[in-house]
């Protein structure tokens, strides 16, 4: 009797003791790697496009560097060939045209002297092009005598409009801001400008500290061109996200142009410049731009060149 009353207790405590084993006590299955989200696909090395709400005004892209065609029935108006260390790019370019008309390549202008956007001419030379820039423009690079720079035929002085196949394009020198040979090319009845590196969107300017750059007048070119009746701006430089400027991108850098000016020039009045105003002085309600951390001290250096040493 004893021996049975054992056995019926051990087995009622087998039961109980597998009965309360916990589901947080059971192993759990081995769990799926997480799946990745696959990598985005690079951008291709160039793209053409039309320029949306417009019949015939495209951008070409080569990397990093961008410039704008019009076609028209009379022929087709370039900018930029973007083809500095990269021959290959104007080849492109001209093909990417073909490729959308037949019509002859009537001329090329360029936006200013620098060769990462203007080199690299030859092939719309070839096509019959004749090269239009500023009067600076082609004394600097006749000075120069740069390798696959072609010199410009044509000059402007202040203005000049070119009417091709019912399509008017105003050729518009902005006074001096990232160079001394900017122009801006502004398409009236598209409400469009083409405006290479002196006009930043949602940016700090890192090219105001080129030795060519002339901070006070960059504020007044800017200035100018907003007194146009212009809605976009397609940059020299590919904006955020490929997007197109605004007269609100300009404003913002105006306003941060004239801002830093205001601070650097207290800070030069004082005696701290180079050092340490390059380290003192920020504007943390710009702190938002793209390129604030990496840009601020050469944009204060170069003002501090202007305000403390008249250069």
């Amino acid at each position: 009797m004893q021996n049975k009353t054992l056995i019926t207790l051990s087995i009622a405590m087998l039961a109980t003791g597998f009965a309360g084993i916990s589901p947080a006590q059971t192993p759990a299955p081995a769990q799926a790697p997480a799946a990745q989200a696959p990598a985005a696909a690079p951008a291709p090395l160039f793209a053409t496009r039309k320029v949306d709400g417009t019949d015939n005004v495209y951008i070409f892209r080569y990397q990093n560097h961008q410039a704008m065609f019009i076609v028209t029935p009379a022929g087709v108006i370039a900018t930029d060939p973007i083809s500095y260390g990269r021959p290959q790019a104007a080849k492109a370019y001209v093909e990417e045209i073909q490729k959308i008309t037949k019509a002859p390549i009537k001329y090329l202008v360029y936006s200013h002297h620098h060769y990462d956007h203007i080199a690299g001419g030859k092939p719309f030379k070839d096509a019959g092009a004749i090269v239009v820039a500023h009067r600076r423009a082609k004394e600097r690079l006749a000075a120069l005598k740069g390798l696959d720079v072609v010199i410009p035929d044509q000059v402007v002085d202040g203005k000049r409009t070119i009417t091709l196949g019912g399509t008017t394009l105003e050729l518009i020198f902005t006074g001096r801001n990232h160079s001394d040979s900017s122009l801006v090319m502004f398409l009236p009845k598209e409400k469009i400008i083409f405006a290479v590196d002196f006009n930043s969107l949602g940016a700090v300017p890192s090219r105001l500290a080129v030795n060519d750059s002339y901070p006070l007048e960059w504020e007044a070119s800017l200035k100018k061109i907003l007194t146009l009746n212009w809605e976009r701006q397609i940059p020299g430089h590919p904006g955020p996200g490929g997007r197109l400027g605004t007269k609100k991108d300009m404003e913002e850098q105006l306003a941060f142009l004239t801002d830093l000016s205001a601070e650097v020039k207290k800070a030069s009045d004082a005696g701290k410049c180079f050092d340490p105003a390059t380290k003192d002085v920020r504007l943390p309600k710009y702190g938002t731009l793209q390129g604030y951390e990496q840009n601020i001290e050469w944009n204060i250096h170069r003002w501090c060149g202007y305000w403390g040493r008249g250069i």
